[in-house]
């Protein structure tokens, strides 16, 4: 039997016999995968991978657009509205709340519906808050719907961490760092792709037509998901273990790296929302003004985000990260310094820094996750594909809650902003409290990750000097080239 036979795969070609996703409970499903099988990977796991990543990164791309849509349509809200921007701050926390929140049960639907299933699902569900918002988008609606509909939006928050437990499944984990990193790079690309088109309609139709960017969703979302259910796969071995996530949530390393997400992610979907709103209040830009800007650091952020995954590839990702959290902190002083001399280029040169920075420690992170959980399993003795699936299992369920977690993050930025605005008239003493962020999760990186990995490399090569057969060095070797990548 070939590889490709063993994997349950399809020919491409109309007259093959239907192997690949063979239907199974209503669905396309793959009974075998072993993608640290090089043998298998190279003959048929690649091709499948690169396409359940494809479409992966175009339905959470839209669930991006959906969960950041409020940051564009407070942008349409003018005095008419009569909302002042404590309370448009707010309008824009509350996605993120809810976005965080339903990454964890996001998490578990992978396992209980399908990779393939549950993205066709999540993406059908995007219509809902896309056509409340169409319902709602004119003066006189009162702030309690507008906050109702926006926490609706908080659906497309939760895509994420469904999607990248599923393609996490899917690689092997000297791919995984480029691969989640795409996957999510991708997907936050739906962030400036959004602000993009309220640009254009501010520009054209003017701030009294939101509903043409929903408008231009609609069909989009619906896309998505036709295209999820014709050409995704579900993974067989993924399903019925939804006991993962509890395992993964006694882990300790799931919450230092949550703490580190929240760094990073939270740090550019906190910066994503309340960009625009910054300038409108902080430099008096007019919205038009305001979302010519608005784009640019999230798009940044969102195309370097597989940079940083690649970079932890070949470097690891704990270096990656403390070096990132480290520049993120002289970033944050530019900001400040910028914000007491009320000089916009200065501020918008740190600003847009720290849109990069995030998108390549997001990037570094969650290379590290399924390194980590590796390098635990073959602590425990286990090797090989034992070793390989034991690292899938918890690393999968662990980015679902450590996504939700990181998601908060952004809720944090855009509370700090409100109150600093509030009592203040200012972002400046939010950057302060986010520069003391960093320092803290620098810290927890090197401590956590880089000096014991320091003294565990030394005893690996003292073991290893000492070792008395070959298979005693090779499994030290194993080690250490785990420990490499994490």
């Amino acid at each position: 039997m070939t590889a490709e036979a063993a994997a349950g795969t399809r020919s491409d070609s109309p007259g093959a016999s239907r192997t690949e996703g063979r239907a199974r409970r209503g669905g396309r499903w793959i009974e075998r995968w072993e993608p640290e099988d090089e043998g298998f990977w190279r003959e048929t796991g690649e091709r499948i991978a690169r396409r359940n990543l494809a479409f992966s990164v175009l339905s959470e791309h839209i669930g991006f657009s959906v969960w950041s849509l409020w940051s564009v349509m407070v942008l349409f809200m003018g005095p008419e509205y009569g909302i002042d921007p404590a309370g448009k701050f707010f309008l824009v926390a509350i996605p993120t709340l809810v976005g965080g929140v339903l990454r964890v049960p996001y998490t578990f639907a992978v396992a209980l519906f399908g990779g393939r299933n549950w993205t066709v699902i999540s993406a059908l569900l995007l219509l809902v808050p896309t056509a409340a918002a169409a319902v709602v988008m004119h003066p006189g609606t009162s702030y309690t719907t507008f906050i109702l509909v926006a926490m609706v939006a908080g659906v497309g928050g939760g895509n994420f961490a469904s999607s990248m437990t599923n393609i996490n499944s899917f690689f092997p984990l000297r791919k995984k760092g480029f691969a989640l990193g795409l996957n999510a790079g991708g997907g936050n690309i739906g962030v400036p792709v959004i602000q993009l088109l309220g640009l254009l309609v501010i520009g054209t139709a003017g701030a009294g037509h939101p509903r043409l960017v929903l408008a231009v969703y609609v069909p989009l979302i619906v896309l998505a998901a036709v295209l999820a259910a014709l050409f995704m796969d579900n993974l067989a071995p993924v399903t019925h273990d939804t006991g993962a996530a509890l395992d993964a949530a006694r882990q300790p390393h799931t919450w230092v790296m949550s703490l580190l997400y929240i760094g990073t992610f939270g740090s550019f979907i906190g910066y994503s929302f309340a960009f625009g709103l910054v300038l409108q209040n902080q430099f008096a830009r007019t919205p038009l003004q305001a979302a010519s800007l608005t784009f640019v650091g999230p798009l940044l952020g969102s195309l370097l985000r597989p940079v940083g995954g690649r970079q932890a590839d070949r470097f690891g990702g704990a270096r990656i990260t403390l070096g990132t959290f480290a520049a993120m902190g002289l970033a944050t002083g530019v900001v400040i310094r910028a914000s007491a001399d009320h000089s916009l280029p200065v501020f918008l040169v740190g600003f847009f820094a720290l849109f990069v920075l995030s998108g390549l420690g997001n990037g570094s992170t969650y290379k590290m996750i399924p390194g980590i959980f590796q390098a635990q399993a073959l602590r425990r003795g286990l090797a090989g594909e034992a070793a390989a699936a034991y690292g899938r299992r918890l690393s999968g369920a662990a980015m679902g809650l450590i996504g939700a977690v990181g998601a908060l993050g952004g809720l944090a930025i855009n509370l700090a902003f409100r109150q600093a605005f509030l009592t203040a008239g200012s972002g400046t003493p939010a950057f302060v409290s986010f520069l003391v962020c960093y320092a803290v999760c620098a810290a927890v990186t090197w401590a956590v990750y880089l000096r014991p990995a320091a003294r565990e490399r030394r005893a690996a090569r003292a073991g290893a000097a000492g070792a008395a057969g070959a298979a005693g060095a090779a499994a030290e070797g194993e080690r250490r080239a785990v420990h490499a990548e994490v």
